[in-house]
């Protein structure tokens, strides 16, 4: 073990026992925000290239090939061509292809939000968690204080690295989980344009080409 590795067991130890669920906190916010971004990545990948071979194919009547295109591209926009195009293609307009859409960008969009609360409460709890660990160390302090009768640095120094660990701890875990859950947020809204782009071509391709399906 090197002396680094030695120095961050080292200051766990000494945070005392709100370093554990401090550290818990850290390693769950870790998990979501690669799999956030796993997620992320491929719902917006291509889907701009998506919206236009499936624009192109409609013009030409090819409702099929253009179900195809969307089908193997996957996201959220993709989603709700594949659904729309397939209602198209079975006659459907109207209410009951404006339902289908909406449902389907329901649901991908909860899919789309989905562990932004986990962060959110790291976020949020991160902190608290931190200054309850700087009460614990300052209440520690004062009793070392209280059973010695005396002030002496070297009896409230460790209730006060207790404290300042703890705080630091929880601002280090809720700085950057906080940066990613806005920069999660400003990706979904991205996404939610482009879902909102994709319901308007499958529209357009209901009004303008499908009574060339029929």
């Amino acid at each position: 073990m090197d002396s680094s590795q030695f120095h961050l067991l080292s200051l766990f130890s000494d945070g005392g026992l709100m370093m554990y669920p401090l550290v818990m906190c850290s390693l769950i916010a870790l998990g979501v925000m690669i799999a956030k971004v796993y997620t992320l990545v491929v719902a917006d990948r291509n889907t701009r290239k998506v919206l236009s071979e499936v624009e192109a194919f409609a013009e030409e009547g090819k409702i099929t090939e253009a179900i195809k295109v969307a089908v193997a591209r996957p996201g959220p926009a993709a989603a709700i061509l594949v659904v729309g195009l397939r209602r198209i293609s079975h006659g459907d307009e109207g209410k009951e292809l404006s339902d289908a859409i909406k449902t389907t960008g329901t649901i991908e969009l909860g899919f789309l939000e989905r562990g932004l609360v986990i962060l959110a409460t790291i976020a949020n709890v991160a902190p608290l968690m931190g200054f309850l660990g700087t009460v614990v160390g300052m209440i520690i302090a004062f009793a070392s204080i209280e059973a010695a009768g005396d002030v002496d640095p070297t009896l409230v120094a460790g209730g006060i690295k207790v404290a300042l660990l703890t705080t630091a701890t929880g601002l280090l875990i809720a700085i950057p989980v906080n940066i990613g859950y806005n920069f999660f947020v400003t990706k979904i809204d991205h996404l939610i344009m482009q879902m909102e782009i994709g319901a308007q071509k499958v529209l357009d391709i209901a009004y303008t080409y499908g009574s060339a399906t029929k």
